[in-house]
């Protein structure tokens, strides 16, 4: 094989094993910034060696074996100084005085599991969780993260820096959690899922109105996450809402990338296959009790089941929101829940749910309280009321694909 070929071969194998090479050192050392340098030396080890002697075969292993025996010759040169050992070996470790043991171990789900639970940690906050998480669980570079996220490279840099530190500091243990603390925690980590695939599904800022690389990591780290935790029913409930939205994804943009919204979209471009799934995954949600993210699904259920805008049942849309403000209250759900009630209902009937959230002091910058207004008042024939909703949205959106859209609705009012 030639250097160039192993070497993409390294990449492709990098981008699959680098979070359960991770993982595995990490259970080692207790530490995951050093877990990761740890499994960078094992990876230009490979870079150094398969070219020459071939890519393994079962590469992702070589990288493990390798990444750990650094580890524990660090380990070892340590252990000349008592004192130093206990700072960098787990209480889990320091109880194996035969280090091929813990090279012969292979408990990867259980390894992988801590890994997600550490990189969401409630300790950090979201922007770093969802660096961090991209890094160790993704395998992106900095720079990959940095241009999904529209950043430069030296803030998801320091980003990631800092929360490596900031575990360390807070002597964030590399465990499973258990109990309420184990409740808490798995609340961070789909919730940095679901942020890395909505900025993925409708940019925040930028040119693109959408951006499926990120989409579909986060469906990855759900699937895999689904697997490791099989009786999570919000687990099943979060992979089951990524599915079913990220189906539309064909149908969202036009030809030259424009945005194309929800009602307006060509539903036969939608994916069956993604939509199957996440209808199975509802469905295993739902039998296993469900919550927030399994009632978000059921209301995306509610779209994928119709075969056009037309015959939606919004009038179960509505009462599924319903349920869900009752659960989660929120600004957000209750404007969500007035599009439902317009559809079902009528204009005027959105208009009494959303007008009372005209003075939520959360949805002061949100563009998409101005442009849900507006779109009642063209539908009610408010035309100069709903021109001047369109524009305010406009002047509020980061993204510009997103603005030009409201702007082409204003015009589209006189």
């Amino acid at each position: 094989m030639a250097a160039t070929e192993t070497n993409q071969a390294i990449e492709a194998v990098w981008r699959i094993e680098a979070a359960r090479v991770i993982a595995g050192v990490a259970r080692l050392v207790g530490d995951v910034g050093l877990a990761e340098e740890l499994a960078q030396d094992a990876l230009v080890a490979a870079l150094e060696q398969w070219p020459a002697e071939g890519v393994p075969r079962n590469p992702g292993a070589w990288l493990t074996t390798t990444a750990k025996r650094r580890a524990i010759d660090q380990i070892r040169r340590r252990e000349r100084f008592e004192r130093s050992l206990p700072d960098l070996v787990t209480p889990e470790t320091a109880e194996a005085t035969d280090f091929d043991v813990v090279l012969e171990e292979d408990p990867i789900e259980d390894d992988l599991l801590r890994l997600i639970f550490t990189s969401c940690h409630p300790v950090l906050a979201p922007e770093a969780r969802v660096a961090l998480t991209l890094r160790l669980l993704g395998g992106l570079t900095t720079d990959e993260i940095a241009r999904a996220f529209l950043v430069p490279s030296a803030t998801v840099g320091q980003r990631i820096s800092r929360a490596k530190r900031a575990l360390a500091e807070a002597r964030v243990p590399f465990e499973l959690p258990v109990g309420a603390d184990r409740t808490e925690r798995l609340a961070s980590v789909l919730e940095v899922i679901y942020l890395i695939f909505n900025e993925g599904y409708s940019a925040t800022a930028g040119d693109d109105w959408m951006r499926p690389a990120l989409c579909e990591e986060a469906m990855r780290l759900g699937r895999v996450l689904a697997g490791l935790m099989p009786h999570e029913p919000e687990v099943h409930g979060l992979v089951a809402l990524l599915e079913i939205q990220a189906s539309r994804g064909a149908a969202r943009t036009g030809p030259d990338g424009e945005p194309i919204v929800l009602l307006e979209q060509d539903r036969r471009r939608w994916d069956r296959l993604l939509i199957q799934r996440g209808l199975a995954a509802l469905e295993r949600a739902e039998s296993l009790g469900g919550g927030p993210y399994t009632l978000q699904a059921a209301i995306a259920a509610c779209h994928a089941r119709a075969r056009t805008a037309e015959e939606t049942d919004w009038a179960r849309m509505a009462a599924l929101y319903a349920r869900l403000a009752e659960l989660t209250p929120s600004a957000v759900v209750e404007l969500n829940r007035a599009v439902a009630v317009s559809m079902a209902e009528g204009p005027e009937a959105g208009l009494a749910v959303l007008d009372p959230l005209r003075d939520e002091p959360s949805l002061r910058h949100y563009h998409l309280l101005p442009s849900v207004r507006g779109d009642f008042l063209a539908r009610l024939g408010r035309a100069a009321e709903a021109r001047a909703e369109f524009e305010r949205a406009a002047s509020m959106t980061r993204n510009e694909r997103e603005r030009r859209l409201l702007l082409d609705r204003a015009a589209a009012c006189d």
